[in-house]
């Protein structure tokens, strides 16, 4: 059986700076990737048959972004049950405001699970996949526990370490 992989959907090519923070925490736990430009709007043919195709090729959560008021999220949402995490690119004129609006904004039976607007929300979407896909596989569990325990770990050592400069003074 094949190892289940996210997608990752953007409606343009210019939301890829942001949008990669997801992909490389995918990366780091050796999570396959697939990343696609696919507009909700302009190819509405293409976004239909990718989410179908994927979904019966074992996709496990799909991440869709967008900028403005575009609703990648909702569309792909609708064509499958799997989890979809939407993420607001910050972008236009309300800075990502509309996008997250219309992308937590989901009509009830629909559900899309909506993250911060731009760079960090797309890297919570990259952990937030992780721990779904955890739920089925406890080596990941294991390693995400690990990198949490790490990172609390480094807090403590920063805190030490400021604690001490500040009784230096």
């Amino acid at each position: 059986m094949a190892k289940p992989f996210v997608a990752i959907l953007m409606g343009s090519d210019s939301d890829f700076p942001k949008v990669e923070a997801a992909l490389n925490v995918l990366e780091k736990f050796d999570i396959p990737v697939e990343v696609r430009v696919h507009s909700a709007h302009r190819t509405p043919d293409a976004t239909h048959h990718y989410v179908k195709d994927a979904d019966q090729r074992g996709c496990a959560v799909f991440i869709a972004c967008a900028g403005m008021a575009a609703h990648l999220a909702g569309v792909v949402a609708s064509l499958t049950i799997k989890p979809v995490i939407g993420v607001p690119i910050d972008a236009g004129p309300l800075d990502g405001m509309d996008a997250l609006l219309s992308t937590a904004q989901m009509p009830g039976g629909i559900p899309v699970a909506t993250v911060a607007i731009g760079k960090a929300g797309a890297k919570n979407a990259g952990y937030l996949a992780l721990q779904i896909i955890a739920l089925q596989d406890a080596e990941l569990q294991k390693a995400l526990l690990e990198e949490r325990q790490n990172n609390a770990a480094e807090v403590l050592e920063k805190n030490q370490a400021l604690q001490e400069k500040l009784k230096a003074r």
